[in-house]
């Protein structure tokens, strides 16, 4: 199995942090938050007047200070507490309405991201997944989404509320005192260049962080998944090192990140600091002078000191809003990838996908695959390929180990898309049938079955129709004959088979996975060695059933063993990628020695003393 990853070309952050723009990416975002625009924009207001109703509390001060408490008047001073008291509760509850304003919607925002992830997915080609670690697909539909969720929640809203905040604190400041203004604004220029240094750094060790949880996520996966293989050969020492090395490298990462966050946080503290300690010192000596009141100095400081949370809070918003980002780039690096493509989408014709009239079954003209990812100059998997299997026919595909027969059953289905050629059903290029309808036509069953978390009736009429039902499935499980064992379940076809199935052994996931591919009586069905997983008498009574379902179907199957090639009228010899022979099994005995030298076992042999060298 190839190793699949995220390619380097989908990890640009790392590579080129230049090239990145975060408000750019996080735009992206408008078309998923723009249903719920008008409660954010209102989230937003009330957050504004809710802090800025903390900046009116040093105008209340001032009053106090300059009148009731200069002139000792008591019931002047209760009075301004309670101004203070009820300015407090409106601050609490204005900022409560904004977390209740927000909740629900950005919950349905991130529920709809995820949607579409999980659709696009569905419709992204064979060469996609191939290429793309589960776990790193994984991470962009959970942790990401999650980061964007949070994004849009509180820095999303907090960057504008704190910029208006911070406008609107140091106009009343500049108003009370334009000197002591001043010195306040000092830092505005050093910080603006600290944090886009800052900016810039995080953006790389976040996106690095996030591709390494993508990481430890596909080796968790891949560890449960396999966990009869890990301890079925004693490596739970090595997976978990494996595990422990990708960890300490995300641990590190996340130190890094944590590094440039306390030393960005700690500067923009230190600076703004600086300058609310000099201005003290300045407005206390204009106080000393006579050129200030105590009250305005006290109103001056607490309005200081009431922006201290709305500039410091500066790095810690960049850094989620830098993560954000670089959740929504994994994001779209899915959301941008190429889907299948369905070039008969338009196309006029039977409901059934097949031309009037015309019973061609399966034609295979100069038929040429390499894979999307081959060098340049590698030879192509299958290289003109023409082949005819007729109207009702089985036609068994024979060839060594690695000639490329999966690879040409896929191609039927469009799981992979032809590189260059023409395959047709019954006399239609089915490059020009819309993918739905072509599917509903060919239905496959793959040598290494795959089932669902779901019933066994759920998981075998997945391959019918909406209106297929318990007689359907009843055929289906006989004709597989994996009736016997299902009807020992405990709860038979509502049986649960759990994840991949594994609760069940081979041979029954395999009888059930061809259960699904005949339970649609289709008119073109792809079985890919099928019978491989059973015993040689459970397979006879199989093949014996299946004679009935092919006498109304156009097949091709991969046979590797004698007794699945019986079950075909002709057989096709691939080699080197071709087709070098056709004819009945008897016929490439006598005049194919390669065919006769793969029936007679020799090749199973050859194929067991190099895998054991």
């Amino acid at each position: 199995m190839p190793e699949k990853h995220a390619p380097a070309k989908d990890r640009p952050a790392e590579s080129a942090p230049e090239d990145r723009s975060a408000v750019r990416s996080l735009l992206r975002l408008w078309p998923y938050v723009r249903p719920v625009r008008a409660r954010l924009f209102t989230a937003a207001l009330v957050a504004i007047v809710a802090s800025c109703l903390s900046l009116v509390i040093p105008l209340v001060l001032k009053w106090l200070v300059d009148g009731p408490v200069t002139d000792r008047d008591t019931a002047g001073v209760w009075f301004g507490a309670l101004y203070l008291l009820l300015l407090g509760i409106a601050e609490a509850l204005l900022f409560g309405l904004r977390r209740w304003l927000v909740a629900r919607p950005l919950a349905g925002v991130e529920a709809r991201m995820r949607a579409a992830l999980y659709q696009r997915l569905q419709r992204l080609p064979i060469a996609f997944h191939d290429r793309w670690a589960s776990g790193q697909l994984l991470s962009r539909g959970t942790t990401d989404l999650m980061l964007v969720r949070m994004f849009l929640a509180f820095p999303l809203t907090f960057l504008l509320v704190n910029a208006v905040t911070i406008l609107v604190g140091y106009a009343v400041l500049l108003a009370q005192d334009w000197t002591l203004g001043l010195v306040l604004l000092t830092p505005v220029a050093p910080m603006v260049i600290l944090c886009s240094v800052f900016e810039r750094k995080y953006a790389v060790v976040a996106r690095r962080a996030q591709d390494q949880v993508g990481d430890l996520t596909t080796v968790v996966e891949e560890s449960v998944l396999g966990i009869r293989i890990v301890k079925g050969f004693g490596r739970h020492r090595s997976q978990a090192e494996a595990f422990r090395n990708l960890a300490e490298r995300l641990r590190g990462t996340e130190l890094a990140k944590a590094r440039l966050l306390a030393g960005i946080w700690a500067l923009i503290t230190f600076l703004p600091e600086l300058a609310v300690g000099a201005a003290l010192v300045l407005g206390t000596v204009q106080v000393a002078n006579g050129e200030l009141s105590a009250g305005t100095l006290v109103a001056f400081l607490s309005t200081a000191l009431a922006l201290r949370w709305p500039v410091e809070s500066i790095g810690f918003l960049l850094a989620m809003s830098q993560e954000a980002a670089t959740a929504t780039e994994r994001y779209f690096e899915v959301m941008d990838a190429a889907e299948e493509s369905d070039a008969g989408a338009g196309t006029e014709g039977r409901a059934d996908g097949v031309r009037d009239g015309v019973r061609d079954g399966v034609r295979f003209e100069s038929v040429t695959f390499r894979f999307p990812d081959a060098p340049a100059d590698a030879p192509p998997v299958l290289d003109g390929i023409d082949l005819h299997v007729r109207p009702g026919e089985t036609m068994a595909l024979v060839g060594g180990t690695g000639c490329g027969k999966t690879t040409l059953t896929a191609l039927v289905p469009r799981l992979h898309e032809l590189s260059g050629g023409r395959i047709l059903l019954d006399g239609e290029d089915i490059t020009r049938m819309p993918r739905e309808r072509l599917r509903s036509l060919v239905s496959v069953a793959f040598e290494d079955p795959t089932l669902f978390s779901a019933s066994i009736g759920e998981n075998v009429l997945m391959g019918a129709g909406p209106e297929a039902g318990e007689p359907e499935l009843r055929r289906a499980l006989a004709v597989a004959q994996a009736e016997g064992f299902v009807d020992r379940l405990p709860d038979g076809t509502a049986t649960e088979v759990g994840e991949q199935g594994l609760s069940l052994s081979g041979g029954q996931r395999q009888r059930l996975a061809l259960a699904r591919a005949v339970v649609g009586r289709p008119r073109f069905l792809v079985l890919d060695d099928p019978l491989s997983a059973l015993d040689v008498h459970t397979e006879a009574r199989v093949e014996a059933a299946l004679r009935e379902v092919l006498r109304d179907t156009t097949a091709l199957v991969v046979a590797h063993r004698p007794s699945t090639v019986l079950l075909a009228d002709r057989v096709a010899l691939l080699s080197g990628g071709r087709i070098t022979a056709v004819g009945t099994h008897q016929e490439l005995l006598r005049e194919s020695p390669e065919y006769a030298w793969l029936m007679s076992g020799a090749a199973d042999e050859q194929d067991e003393y190099e895998g054991a060298r």
